[in-house]
C-alpha cells in the first residue's frame, strides 16, 4: 500500500490503474480506525480492483465546541489496518492540501431535506461540512464506487442524495453497523468512554431494540415508544439528544402507512456523544 498526500500524487496513482483497466473504490474516513472501517475497505476490496482510502480530519463539520483539536490521530495504526484489509492507496491530505484558499472562502455543498432535523438540528453546518469535503474527495478520486457505514445513516441519506442530485457517476454502498459484542455500535468516540460509561452505553441499543419489537408487535403509538424510552435513557444516564421513528429512504417523520422505518438517537454520556439507529421492517398489512 503507498501512501500520497498531495493531489497531483494521488490522481497520478489512479490515473495509472485506470490505465491498466482496474475499477477503483473509495472508502473516506477520518482516521482512528476500528473494525467497522476495516469492514468499509474489505467490502470495497471486494466490488473494485483499486481501493483508495483517505484519512482527512475535516474542519469544516465540526463546530464550535467540538472535538477537532482531541479528535484521535492513529496514522501508524490505521495504516496496518488498512494494508491487512485490501487498500492499495492511501490518502492523507493535509488542511491547506483539501482548502488551498482556506476554508471561508470554500464553496460548500448544501443537501436540503434529509440533512435537516436529527445530527442536522443538533449540529448547524455539519452535513454542509461532510457534503462539501466528500464533493471534494469525490472530485479528487473519481471512483466507481465508494462505501459508508450505515451507523451514521443520515450521512449516509445525505451522499445518496448527493450523488443522484448532482449526477454523480458513483455508486454509493452502505456497510452494515458493526457491533461489540455487547451490542455497541463500533465508533471512534467510544474511547472517550471511562469504563463505567463503556458498561452503560450499549443501553442505548438495546432501547432501539425494545422499540422494534414493539413495532413488529403492532405498537402504533410513535409518541409513547420514544417518552417511554428516553425516560429509560436518562435513568441509565444518558442526556437525550433526540430519538425519532423515520421513513427509512427519505427520512420524513414515520407515517402510520410506513412499513419500512428507521429508529434514529442520539444521546449524550459524559462528554461523549453517542448515535445509533435500527432499521425496521414491518409486515405490509
Amino acid at each position: 500500500m503507498n501512501m500520497v498526500k498531495t493531489l497531483r500524487e494521488l490522481r497520478a496513482a489512479v490515473a495509472q490503474a485506470r490505465a491498466e483497466g482496474k475499477q477503483i473504490g473509495f472508502v473516506p474516513t477520518m482516521g482512528n480506525l476500528h473494525a467497522g472501517h476495516v469492514s468499509l475497505v474489505e467490502i470495497a476490496a471486494q466490488r473494485a480492483d483499486f481501493v483508495v482510502a483517505s484519512i482527512f480530519v475535516n474542519p469544516l463539520q465540526f463546530g464550535a465546541g467540538e472535538d477537532l483539536d482531541t479528535y484521535p490521530r492513529t496514522l501508524a495504526a490505521d495504516q496496518e489496518k488498512l494494508l491487512a484489509a485490501g487498500c492499495h492507496l492511501l490518502f492523507h491530505p493535509d488542511v491547506a492540501e483539501i482548502y488551498p484558499h482556506g476554508m471561508g472562502d470554500q464553496t460548500r455543498v448544501s443537501v436540503p431535506g434529509v440533512s435537516e432535523g436529527l445530527c442536522g438540528a443538533s449540529r448547524p453546518g455539519h452535513f454542509e461540512g461532510v457534503a462539501t469535503v466528500v464533493t471534494k474527495l469525490f472530485n479528487m478520486v473519481q471512483p466507481d464506487l465508494a462505501v459508508f457505514g450505515e451507523k451514521d445513516y443520515q450521512q449516509l441519506a445525505v451522499i445518496r442524495a448527493l450523488v443522484q442530485d448532482l449526477n454523480m457517476p458513483i455508486q454509493i454502498i452502505g456497510a452494515p453497523t458493526q457491533r461489540a459484542e455487547d451490542g455497541l455500535a463500533l465508533s471512534s468516540r467510544n474511547g472517550y468512554l471511562s469504563d463505567a460509561q463503556r458498561a452503560t452505553a450499549p443501553a442505548l441499543y438495546r432501547g432501539l431494540q425494545t422499540i422494534a419489537e414493539e413495532l413488529r408487535r403492532g405498537a402504533r403509538d410513535y409518541a409513547r415508544l420514544i417518552d417511554s424510552t428516553q425516560a429509560q435513557q436518562r435513568a441509565a444516564g444518558f442526556i437525550p439528544d433526540y430519538l425519532e421513528i423515520r421513513n427509512a429512504v427519505n427520512l420524513r417523520p414515520a407515517q402510520l402507512d410506513d412499513h419500512h422505518l428507521v429508529i434514529l438517537t442520539a444521546a449524550q454520556l459524559g462528554s461523549t456523544r453517542l448515535i445509533d439507529n435500527l432499521v425496521v421492517e414491518l409486515p405490509r398489512q
